[in-house]
């Protein structure tokens, strides 16, 4: 596992309070994915309700504060594949 997706677990698991209703992936380019759901986040690429995929850059501008996941959408810096509500849910909790 990278160095990116195990800080970006630790950042997400931070973030959430308890699980996630549903399941998401964060698909990192060049890094790896990790999945969130009930459980909260772990490195993994199983099968998701939604998958969220961006660089490893806009990830972590996301997950820092810097960059609004709606912003991201807009501007073409993350690909949402899947369940937009969902998404939308996630986002409002990163964001």
């Amino acid at each position: 596992m990278s160095d990116v997706i195990k800080a970006a677990v630790a950042k997400l698991n931070e973030k959430m309070d308890g699980g996630f209703d549903g399941t998401a992936k964060f698909a990192i380019e060049g890094e790896g994915a990790i999945m969130m759901d009930e459980n909260g986040a772990r490195a993994g690429d199983d099968d998701a309700d939604v998958t969220l995929s961006a660089d490893a850059e806009t990830f972590a501008e996301i997950l820092d504060g810097s960059l609004n996941p709606t912003s991201a959408f807009m501007s073409g810096r993350l690909a949402v594949d899947g369940d937009m509500g969902l998404a939308m849910k996630l986002g409002a909790v990163l964001g």
